[in-house]
Protein backbone atom coordinates (compact mmCIF):
# COMPACT_ATOMS: atom_id res chain seq x y z
CA UNK A 1 0.00 0.00 0.00
CA UNK A 2 1.53 3.64 -0.83
CA UNK A 3 2.20 5.79 1.73
CA UNK A 4 -0.22 8.75 2.74
CA UNK A 5 0.99 12.28 1.67
CA UNK A 6 -1.27 14.34 3.72
CA UNK A 7 0.72 17.54 3.08
CA UNK A 8 0.50 16.70 -0.82
CA UNK A 9 -3.15 16.75 -0.04
CA UNK A 10 -3.58 19.79 1.94
CA UNK A 11 -1.38 21.78 -0.29
CA UNK A 12 -3.57 21.06 -3.52
CA UNK A 13 -6.84 21.48 -1.88
CA UNK A 14 -5.72 24.91 -0.75
CA UNK A 15 -4.05 25.47 -4.27
CA UNK A 16 -7.24 24.60 -5.53
CA UNK A 17 -9.41 27.62 -3.61
CA UNK A 18 -6.74 29.88 -4.31
CA UNK A 19 -6.94 29.19 -7.90
CA UNK A 20 -10.56 29.27 -8.18
CA UNK A 21 -10.20 32.95 -6.79
CA UNK A 22 -7.98 34.03 -8.42
CA UNK A 23 -9.04 32.48 -12.72
CA UNK A 24 -12.57 34.36 -11.26
CA UNK A 25 -11.35 37.63 -10.28
CA UNK A 26 -8.10 38.18 -11.62
CA UNK A 27 -7.94 36.65 -15.26
CA UNK A 28 -9.43 39.33 -17.55
CA UNK A 29 -8.96 36.59 -20.70
CA UNK A 30 -12.46 35.73 -21.90
CA UNK A 31 -11.39 32.27 -22.83
CA UNK A 32 -11.46 31.05 -19.19
CA UNK A 33 -14.93 32.70 -18.36
CA UNK A 34 -17.13 29.88 -16.94
CA UNK A 35 -14.00 27.81 -15.77
CA UNK A 36 -14.66 26.08 -12.34
CA UNK A 37 -11.59 24.35 -10.61
CA UNK A 38 -12.47 20.78 -10.18
CA UNK A 39 -9.34 19.75 -8.28
CA UNK A 40 -5.57 19.80 -7.72
CA UNK A 41 -3.20 16.71 -7.60
CA UNK A 42 0.22 17.53 -6.54
CA UNK A 43 3.14 15.54 -6.04
CA UNK A 44 4.14 14.11 -3.34
CA UNK A 45 7.89 16.81 -3.40
CA UNK A 46 5.25 19.66 -4.31
CA UNK A 47 7.44 20.51 -7.10
CA UNK A 48 4.17 19.92 -9.70
CA UNK A 49 0.39 20.41 -9.54
CA UNK A 50 -1.91 18.89 -11.91
CA UNK A 51 -4.83 21.17 -12.23
CA UNK A 52 -8.09 19.81 -13.48
CA UNK A 53 -10.90 22.00 -14.88
CA UNK A 54 -14.45 22.23 -16.19
CA UNK A 55 -16.15 24.63 -18.15
CA UNK A 56 -19.62 25.65 -17.36
CA UNK A 57 -20.22 26.81 -21.08
CA UNK A 58 -18.16 24.82 -23.64
CA UNK A 59 -19.71 24.21 -26.79
CA UNK A 60 -17.12 21.77 -28.16
CA UNK A 61 -13.69 20.43 -28.11
CA UNK A 62 -12.05 23.98 -29.35
CA UNK A 63 -13.19 25.73 -26.43
CA UNK A 64 -11.60 23.79 -23.45
CA UNK A 65 -8.53 23.82 -25.72
CA UNK A 66 -8.60 27.42 -25.59
CA UNK A 67 -8.98 27.38 -22.04
CA UNK A 68 -6.26 25.29 -21.12
CA UNK A 69 -4.12 27.53 -23.49
CA UNK A 70 -4.85 30.51 -21.70
CA UNK A 71 -4.67 28.89 -18.70
CA UNK A 72 -1.14 27.50 -19.51
CA UNK A 73 -0.17 30.95 -21.08
CA UNK A 74 -1.31 32.64 -17.56
CA UNK A 75 0.44 29.82 -15.29
CA UNK A 76 3.22 32.19 -14.34
CA UNK A 77 1.06 35.46 -13.43
CA UNK A 78 -1.21 32.74 -11.66
CA UNK A 79 1.98 31.19 -9.55
CA UNK A 80 3.37 34.87 -8.66
CA UNK A 81 -0.09 35.88 -7.31
CA UNK A 82 0.12 32.83 -4.98
CA UNK A 83 3.11 33.08 -3.94
CA UNK A 84 1.60 36.56 -2.19
CA UNK A 85 -0.99 34.40 -0.83
CA UNK A 86 0.41 31.39 0.24
CA UNK A 87 3.76 32.19 1.69
CA UNK A 88 5.44 28.76 0.25
CA UNK A 89 9.48 28.35 0.20
CA UNK A 90 8.38 27.08 -3.14
CA UNK A 91 5.21 26.75 -5.44
CA UNK A 92 4.90 23.61 -7.83
CA UNK A 93 5.10 24.10 -11.31
CA UNK A 94 0.79 24.01 -12.51
CA UNK A 95 -0.02 22.65 -15.34
CA UNK A 96 -3.57 22.87 -16.50
CA UNK A 97 -6.14 19.60 -17.71
CA UNK A 98 -9.38 19.26 -18.98
CA UNK A 99 -12.10 17.49 -16.51
CA UNK A 100 -14.81 15.89 -18.69
CA UNK A 101 -16.23 14.07 -16.08
CA UNK A 102 -18.96 16.41 -16.06
CA UNK A 103 -19.83 15.94 -19.77
CA UNK A 104 -19.75 12.38 -19.27
CA UNK A 105 -21.71 11.94 -16.47
CA UNK A 106 -24.36 14.27 -18.20
CA UNK A 107 -24.26 11.96 -21.65
CA UNK A 108 -24.21 8.54 -19.51
CA UNK A 109 -27.66 10.39 -17.74
CA UNK A 110 -28.93 11.08 -20.81
CA UNK A 111 -28.56 7.36 -21.87
CA UNK A 112 -30.12 5.92 -18.95
CA UNK A 113 -33.31 8.74 -19.86
CA UNK A 114 -33.42 7.10 -23.40
CA UNK A 115 -33.54 4.18 -22.09
CA UNK A 116 -36.11 4.72 -19.79
CA UNK A 117 -38.69 6.31 -22.27
CA UNK A 118 -38.08 3.39 -24.59
CA UNK A 119 -38.98 1.00 -22.08
CA UNK A 120 -42.24 3.05 -21.30
CA UNK A 121 -43.06 2.87 -25.17
CA UNK A 122 -42.45 -0.85 -25.50
CA UNK A 123 -44.39 -2.61 -22.86
CA UNK A 124 -43.17 -5.75 -21.51
CA UNK A 125 -44.05 -9.15 -24.00
CA UNK A 126 -47.21 -10.73 -21.45
CA UNK A 127 -46.69 -14.04 -22.69
CA UNK A 128 -42.64 -14.74 -22.11
CA UNK A 129 -41.81 -18.41 -21.66
CA UNK A 130 -39.87 -19.10 -18.31
CA UNK A 131 -37.55 -21.77 -18.67
CA UNK A 132 -38.24 -25.12 -16.66
CA UNK A 133 -35.31 -26.55 -14.90
CA UNK A 134 -37.14 -29.99 -13.87
CA UNK A 135 -38.58 -28.75 -10.31
CA UNK A 136 -41.89 -28.51 -8.67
Amino acid sequence: MPKEFPRARRVGEQLQRELATLVRDELGDPRVKGITITGVDCSNDLSHARVHFSMLLATGEGDHDAARKALDGAAGTLRHALRDRLRMRSLPMLSFHYDDSLARGARIEALIAQAVAEDRAHPADPAVPVADDGEE
